[in-house]
């Protein structure tokens, strides 16, 4: 583009930076931004977002803070989504307190918060088992007027899932369904794990019954958890209906051990 006489304008570079972004290489990422200069364009507040996703997603958030503090240097205002990028890269690295300072600063330089500001948050609250003040946050969504959607509650149901309340979770799961919404794959397997745990088989049964209603393929290693609790329990004809329905559907996941589902071993519960 240079040789042929052309001046790289802000979008050139930007859209140049976010693919070496995309691709994890911050540091040449960081080069062309500092190489802007020299052709008299300077860094917009797209750029500072993107390099501070880019730093997020590699879980380096103090690189991306630093980016944050050099964009304020500047004059450049941050928007919602820069606010929001890096609630929830601290949110996603476990540092919530880190994650409410920015949210104040976000309120005092009065940038309105949207449902990603509130799911990022609630999200840190619920990796670390803060349920209660997660709960509060929701509870302000409507508030505010806005509307939670699946990530919201795919958080709230991994804040009882990390306290082993696998029953509160599927109130929860319930309540995501009943307002149009579907757990992923993840949420899924995080939902039978837990009640996998507590030794709930019949509620993990009843998990993967609407997982596989979805056409999604279970984790292997869940699945295996599953069965075999189910046959320890005596419920050898679950076990077999589920993974009747499974390969019915062409959802038995590749390295699930097929051999020891047989229907000589199915028993009446």
């Amino acid at each position: 583009m240079e040789s042929m006489g052309f001046s790289p304008t802000i979008a050139s570079y930007n859209t140049l930076i976010a693919g070496h972004c995309n691709k994890g290489l911050m540091s040449l990422a960081m080069k062309l931004k500092n190489s802007m200069a020299k052709d008299g364009v300077h860094p917009n507040v797209v750029t500072f977002n993107t390099l501070m996703n880019g730093f997020c997603k590699e879980g380096k958030v103090h690189e991306a803070n630093k980016v944050f503090n050099e964009m304020k240097a500047l004059n450049v205002a941050p928007t919602a989504v820069t606010y929001n990028t890096l609630i929830n890269g601290y949110s996603q690295v476990g540092n919530t307190e880190m994650s409410n300072r920015l949210f104040e600063e976000m309120s005092k330089n009065r940038v309105k918060a949207d449902v990603l500001t509130y799911n990022a948050l609630i999200l840190g609250l619920c990796k670390e088992g803060k349920t209660k003040k997660a709960a509060y946050l929701f509870k302000q969504l409507d508030k505010e007027k806005l509307c939670p959607n699946a990530a919201t509650f795919s958080a709230l149901i991994t804040g009882q899932c990390v306290r082993k309340n696998s029953d509160r979770a599927f109130q929860i799961y319930k309540s995501m369904v009943r307002t149009g919404f579907h757990p992923n794959e993840r949420t899924f397997k995080m939902l039978i794990s837990t009640f996998c745990k507590n030794e709930d088989y019949d509620g993990a049964a009843n998990v993967l019954n609407d997982m596989i209603d979805t056409s999604m393929v279970p984790d292997s290693d869940t699945l295996s958890d599953l069965h075999n609790g189910l046959c320890q329990c005596g419920k050898n004809q679950l076990a077999m209906t589920l993974f009747k329905k499974l390969e019915d559907r062409r959802l038995v996941p590749a390295g699930f051990d097929t051999l020891k589902v047989r229907p000589e071993n199915a028993e009446q519960t």
